[in-house]
């Protein structure tokens, strides 16, 4: 009996359904924990730089909770939440916060003094600094933390199979190592990086869209 192929082509064209939507659920659970801990982290860096206090209590939270593995992070959340889509989303925001709250500080913290205080002398309210000076000079720094996390949280959705919640991790665990089949491993490992691959292109392109004087500036220099 010959040797089985490592990826059998006739069982991904009879479950492209199925593959389908386990693409599907791991972009939603990608894009809920992303969004989520985004509004977080805003919120919090606002916090900090009002209060600077807040600084290290924040970051040091979030720094441990960083350093938690996700299975034990879902394990301390189970007993309150269950086997849910709250339980996986509660550990990926977790994980985002951290890089998010970093980057969006850094961001904002470059926005030059001088500048600040150009809009400060023609009567820019605090909030009107914020939205029209401070987040568009610091979109690049931001837009690089929102890569960094989504990535991260992409390979981080394949664990939630194991709480019961689905997506490229259903066909990698479930499927391929359970009943040791290697083909949806490969399906489910390769859509997981081409997913992350698509993500970071298309963030840095709304990047590039948001601030054109950016590159006029890198091709200038």
């Amino acid at each position: 009996m010959p040797d089985e192929p490592l990826i059998r082509f006739d069982w991904i064209v009879d479950n492209i359904g199925e593959i389908g939507r386990r693409l599907g659920e791991h972009l939603v659970m990608t894009v809920i924990a992303v969004l989520v801990g985004f509004v977080i982290s805003f919120a919090l860096a606002l916090l900090i730089r009002r209060y600077h206090a807040l600084a290290g209590p924040v970051l040091g939270v979030s720094g441990v909770l960083y350093t938690v593995p996700s299975l034990a992070l879902f394990a301390l959340v189970l007993p309150f939440t269950g086997l849910s889509l709250l339980s996986a989303e509660i550990a990926l925001v977790s994980y985002t916060v951290l890089i998010l709250v970093r980057n969006l500080l850094t961001g904002l913290d470059s926005v030059p003094p001088d500048v600040t205080e150009a809009a400060v002398g023609m009567g820019f309210t605090p909030s009107q600094r914020l939205w029209r000076i401070e987040l568009p000079i610091a979109l690049p720094v931001i837009v690089a933390g929102l890569r960094i996390a989504t990535v991260t949280t992409i390979g981080l959705v394949t664990v939630t199979s194991l709480i019961g919640q689905g997506g490229l991790g259903y066909l990698i665990v479930t499927i391929g190592i359970n009943q040791f089949f290697p083909t949806p491993i490969y399906v489910g490992a390769i859509l997981s990086v081409a997913l992350a691959i698509g993500a970071d292109i298309g963030l840095l392109r709304v990047q590039h869209a948001l601030t054109p004087w950016a590159r006029a500036r890198a091709s200038s220099g």
